[in-house]
């Protein structure tokens, strides 16, 4: 591994993880002696990472730095290709134009040749042989999700029966059909998982759900997640 593609390394690691980690961990990880990764530290630094920490203590890696996009693999072009089109083809309309709108940003930075990998990938979304059509703007969901309100809806069950909840929701997951809502249910008491399809209206409310998203989400993902029953 030459010095360039270590350092790249280094800031990679640094990038996933959000507590301080051990000078020794680091160097562990990478191959190399602990002199050698306080050199490395040192370089970073010099050239305007934002790394905390020093010897002994442990480092961390403050948010505002980002590297180019100019070092990615030809496998990582193609997960990004990939993970883009199938929101594309997945999601919501809003969503979609901004999966195009970052995947044009991506390929504005790239050198010529992994510009033509990325315009060019092989590797393609099948449309599903049968979609179910959503009635409500998801993205009204995503903003409850990113502003911890609650959100009033009418919904259908399976039967066909409907009913009026207050939730609090948690998590808004995609399959190839269907997009599930997870949310805490003022009526049942509980979590609940509903097909975003059978949402008859939908409403975003002025209050707050009493309780930190990252609370609920772990407490969901105790109980099962989406493996659990709705």
């Amino acid at each position: 591994m030459s010095r360039a593609e270590r350092l790249l390394a280094l800031m990679q690691i640094l990038r996933k993880h959000r507590f301080p980690v051990s000078g020794e961990a680091l160097a562990k990880e990478l191959g190399i002696s602990l002199r050698t990764l306080y050199r490395d530290i040192a370089a970073l630094q010099n050239q305007g990472a934002k790394i905390a920490g020093e010897a002994g203590v442990g480092y961390l890696l403050r948010p505002g730095y980002t590297l180019p996009p100019l070092n990615f693999t030809e496998e990582e072009i193609e997960a990004l290709v990939l993970g883009s089109r199938w929101v594309e083809r997945r999601t919501d309309p809003r969503l979609a134009e901004a999966a195009g709108n970052a995947l044009a940003k991506i390929g504005a930075v790239l050198p010529a040749e992994r510009r033509d990998e990325l315009e060019l990938s092989a590797l393609r979304i099948i449309p599903p042989m049968e979609d179910a059509a959503d009635s409500v703007d998801l993205g009204a969901i995503r903003q409850a999700l990113r502003q911890e309100r609650k959100l009033s809806i009418q919904y259908l069950d399976q039967g066909g029966r409907p009913s009026k909840r207050v939730l609090w929701p948690v998590a808004l997951g995609y399959s190839d059909r269907v997009r599930i809502l997870a949310a805490w249910c003022e009526l049942r008491k509980d979590f609940r998982h509903f097909q975003t399809n059978r949402i008859r209206k939908l409403e975003v409310l002025d209050s707050r759900y009493p309780a930190k998203r990252a609370d609920l989400q772990r407490e969901w993902r105790n109980q099962g997640g989406y493996k659990a029953n709705p």
